[in-house]
């Protein structure tokens, strides 16, 4: 709920506290600027209007919602949490503290309600850039504050306000990340290695995962960030059937760039059940 991190978040256009007024409709910035607390419970905000074409839309967080929910990713969800779990510990987080993870593109907030279930009394914000993510994740857990932004630009949060950001298959934002975490926090990200979802590329139609990428992310961050400890690469196999797989490339990148009925004519020739290779790495960086 937008009441337990309501004093983390920030105007998005000068970085301003907000405050949620008393019947919690809305975020007032110290600035004088409003933004309302939609009916689900969660607030856009962002300076621009939400680019759509960019976002999410129902059927992707839907087929997202309906494939995780099936437990297909448990071994990532896993990995990420126990990531966090170390970060935690790393920073000498107490116990009895009420620590904020925020995850960066939190779709229906599937990782992030999974970890705060294994992190007593921690408080979450799940930043999406997609209304239907959005609708879904103020819900998805108690200790859950929805709010849709583009984690491009500024993010709507104060500055060292977070203990651990979670990135999970999601663009990173590095100089960000090191503006609202607090001191010893750190970013746990999960990327998709080489080889993630392999037997599903040739028949559908879709682009390999490129080699590197965790490298160019360390890279790409080594201004703000440094690794902590080695990559940990998290591999297994998922037996999937045609419903699930249909899912799987219905929530992926793969559902914009693919027409639709295309997708659904070579996911149809494919056999009713496929062992499938899942590949993606637990990078944690801190600031250096």
């Amino acid at each position: 709920m937008l009441t337990d991190i309501s004093d983390v978040l920030a105007d998005p256009v000068d970085g301003s506290p907000l405050n949620l007024d008393s019947d919690s409709s809305r975020l007032e910035s110290s600035s004088g600027r409003y933004y309302d607390v939609a009916g689900p419970g969660y607030a856009t905000l962002t300076v621009d209007e939400v680019h759509a074409d960019r976002a999410d839309d129902d059927g992707m967080v839907t087929a997202r919602e309906t494939f995780l929910s099936r437990g297909h990713y448990a071994p990532f969800v896993e990995a990420v949490t126990g990531a966090v779990q170390l970060a935690l510990d790393d920073a000498g987080v107490a116990d009895d503290e009420r620590p904020v993870i925020c995850e960066i593109g939190a779709g229906t907030g599937y990782y992030l309600s999974h970890t705060l279930d294994d992190v007593d009394g921690a408080r979450g914000v799940g930043i999406d850039l997609s209304v239907p993510a959005a609708e879904r994740l103020a819900t998805c857990h108690p200790r859950v504050g929805a709010v849709v932004a583009d984690a491009r630009h500024r993010l709507p949060l104060r500055d060292s306000s977070v203990d651990v950001i979670t990135v999970v298959f999601s663009p990173s934002n590095p100089a960000e990340f090191a503006r609202v975490l607090r001191p010893g926090g750190q970013v746990v990200v999960l990327t998709a290695e080489a080889g993630h979802l392999t037997e599903l590329r040739e028949p559908l139609g879709i682009l390999d995962v490129p080699e590197g990428k965790v490298e160019q992310l360390v890279e790409s961050s080594s201004g703000w960030f440094e690794p902590v400890g080695e990559p940990e690469l998290v591999e297994f196999t998922m037996r999937l059937d045609q419903e699930s797989i249909a899912t799987q490339t219905g929530m992926s990148p793969s559902a914009r760039h693919i027409p639709s009925d295309l997708l659904a004519e070579r996911a149809a020739q494919l056999p009713d059940h496929m062992s499938l290779t899942a590949r993606a790495t637990v990078t944690r960086l801190r600031v250096r």
